[in-house]
């Protein structure tokens, strides 16, 4: 038998090496954005706006298959070396895009290290979801996706001192680095889940079908319908937000302000949200933070006089961004071990064409001339969607 106090001083690593794996996968996710407009701008392999965008989606969509495989992989493998196996992977990818030689090459490595930051929330969700104390799992999750802003804003931060010294080249060698401490510390210090290891020493189950099984059916369903509806809100405000307050009548300087408001409001949001959650119950959470993102996507629609748009927006952003988070929390709470992994990465999966989805509708709306007050009309019908589906999935099982 182990030593209960050597258990819980592994355990006490779980919640900051899986921390430090999803800071890193916000890094590689936003550092194309930050490196594109200066490679544009210096006729990089001759990138158009058209080109880069195609690198930008093809990276996401190795992002999808690899949340959805992955994910799986997790059930059958384990959550501690599929983290040690994405972390290492999408570092190694990283730092060989660094010395790409042409686009071609450049997009199959995005597209082969979104397979890895695709599979890194699946397996650090499961992990802090099954060492979390009882009735707390919620604020784990909360905490833990409060790692991804912050690897995302320090990449911002970094791409305006490194890409005007060292070149665009160097962000992906500074993104690539961390895991020289972050992988040893992982063979080192994090432990298995001893969920995973007391279901694999019982019945082996596949742990797609029981996705599908009885009494799962229609909570999977729900679940993907939700994620696709809160990645959608996600991608969709972050990608157009500034023009459709342009559209409304703000100027430039005001309406990329409200930009940093929201997502003020998503870090403000994860913590409380994870507070509530512990409190009343994930589920009880989630329908309310989808509710509310409805009702303050709807008043946007109202041009708010003075201060009152931003804190429309500020509240928009408490509720928008960490209903998804919770929609997370809500999947590894309602599964059993033996298909945790599988189902927080199918949904985050499948929410991902609505991440792709997010952008497209709201450009649709901005060329038709309708994106102010439309556009907050259709984002608010999205959240009560959302609600909707998470009504639909019923109670919650406890997960075993």
């Amino acid at each position: 038998m182990s030593n209960p106090t050597e258990s819980r001083r592994r355990a006490a690593w779980v919640a900051p090496l899986a921390w430090s794996s999803v800071a890193l996968e916000g890094f590689d996710l936003v550092v194309l954005g930050v490196v594109l407009s200066p490679m544009l701008r210096d006729g990089v392999w001759g990138l158009t706006p058209a080109s880069g965008a195609l690198i930008s989606s093809v990276g996401l969509v190795g992002v999808m298959v690899g949340a959805i495989a992955i994910g799986t992989v997790t059930d059958v493998i384990g959550r501690r070396r599929t983290m040690l196996y994405t972390v290492s992977g999408f570092s190694v990818l990283t730092l060989l895009c660094a010395v790409a030689p042409d686009p071609w090459t450049f997009g199959v490595l995005r597209f082969l290290a979104g397979l890895g930051l695709g599979g890194v929330l699946p397996v650090a969700i499961a992990l802090v979801s099954e060492h979390a104390r009882v009735g707390r799992s919620g604020g784990a999750t909360t905490v833990l996706m409060t790692g991804y802003h912050v690897g995302a804003v320090v990449t911002a931060l970094l791409g305006i001192v490194v890409i005007p010294a060292l070149g665009w080249r160097a962000m992906f060698v500074i993104g690539a680095l961390p895991a020289l401490v972050l992988v040893p510390l992982i063979v080192r210090h994090l432990p298995e889940s001893e969920s995973f290891l007391r279901d694999r020493a019982g019945e082996r189950h596949n742990p797609a079908a029981i996705l599908f099984g009885p009494g799962y059916v229609r909570a999977t369903i729900a679940f993907w319908v939700t994620s696709f509806m809160g990645l959608l809100l996600v991608y969709g405000l972050n990608t157009w937000l500034p023009e459709i307050m342009r559209a409304a009548g703000y100027d430039l300087g005001a309406a990329l302000a409200l930009l940093l408001v929201l997502n003020v409001g998503a870090i403000a949001g994860l913590l409380v949200a994870g507070q509530v959650a512990n409190r009343i119950g994930t589920r009880p959470a989630v329908l309310a933070w989808f509710v509310a993102a409805a009702l303050f996507l709807a008043l946007l629609s109202i041009r708010l006089p003075g201060i009152g748009v931003y804190v429309g927006v500020l509240l928009a952003g408490v509720f928008v961004f960490s209903a998804q988070v919770l929609v997370y929390a809500y999947v590894g709470q309602f599964y059993p071990a033996a298909a945790r992994g599988t189902a927080i990465g199918a949904a985050s999966g499948v929410g991902r064409l609505g991440a792709i989805s997010g952008p497209l509708i709201g450009g649709a709306l901005l060329t038709a001339g309708v994106a102010y007050p439309w556009g907050f009309y259709v984002f608010a019908v999205v959240a009560a969607i959302g609600a909707v589906a998470v009504a639909a999935v019923g109670r919650a099982r406890p997960g075993a």
